[in-house]
C-alpha cells in the first residue's frame, strides 16, 4: 500500500499502544480530530463535524504512532492556531503521522482573532504538500461566551470553511 491510502487496522493489538485505542467508541467515529497542542480547537471542530472523535492534544513524543493508528483509514484532521508556536507543533504532529505511514487529510488552522504572523504562514505553506487540504477556520467571537460550541450560530465564512473540510474528507457539504 502507498502512503495516504486507507490501511486496514492491524489484526493484533500492538503492546506499545495505549489500551484505550481498542475502544469501540473510536471505532464508530468516521473522522479523527487531533489537536497539534492543547487549545488548538480540536474539540470545537469535532463538535461541528460530527460524527467525529476528538483525540485531544498531540503528544507525538509519547505515542508517535497512535493518531495514525486510530485513524486507520478514517480522515485525520490536525487542528492548530495561527501562531508561530502552533505552526511548529503542527509540523511535529504532521511529521509523526507521516512517519507512521499515514497522511494528514486536513490541517485546520483555527483563528484566534489575531492576524497570522508571517513565520506561521511560511511554516503552514511548507505543510501544504503533506496534507490533502489546509483550511483556515475564521474566528467565531460567540465561542468566548458559549458553554457548548454546538449552540453557537456560525457565520457563513465559517460554514464555508467547514464545507471545505467536509469536501476534503469526502463528505457532502452541510445543508443550510
Amino acid at each position: 500500500m502507498r502512503i495516504g491510502e486507507p490501511q486496514p487496522p492491524p489484526d493484533e493489538p500492538d503492546p506499545e499502544e495505549p489500551a484505550w485505542l481498542l475502544s469501540k467508541a473510536w471505532q464508530r467515529a468516521e473522522l479523527v480530530v487531533w489537536g497539534a497542542h492543547g487549545g488548538a480547537g480540536a474539540t470545537i471542530l469535532a463538535t461541528w463535524l460530527q460524527p467525529a472523535w476528538d483525540m485531544g492534544p498531540a503528544r507525538p513524543s509519547t505515542h508517535p504512532r497512535y493518531p495514525a493508528t486510530v485513524a486507520a483509514g478514517r480522515p485525520l484532521i490536525i487542528a492548530c492556531r495561527p501562531t508561530a508556536g502552533s505552526a511548529r507543533a503542527a509540523t511535529i504532529a504532521v511529521a509523526a503521522v507521516t512517519r507512521a505511514g499515514r497522511r494528514t487529510t486536513v490541517l485546520a488552522i483555527t483563528s484566534d482573532g489575531w492576524p497570522e504572523p508571517p513565520v506561521a504562514t511560511a511554516r503552514f505553506r511548507l505543510l501544504e504538500p503533506q496534507a490533502n487540504a489546509v483550511v483556515r477556520i475564521p474566528f467565531v467571537p460567540g465561542l468566548r461566551l458559549a458553554d457548548d460550541p454546538a449552540t453557537v450560530a456560525l457565520p457563513r465564512r465559517v460554514l464555508r470553511a467547514l464545507d471545505k473540510i467536509r469536501s476534503a474528507i469526502g463528505r457532502s457539504p452541510h445543508i443550510r
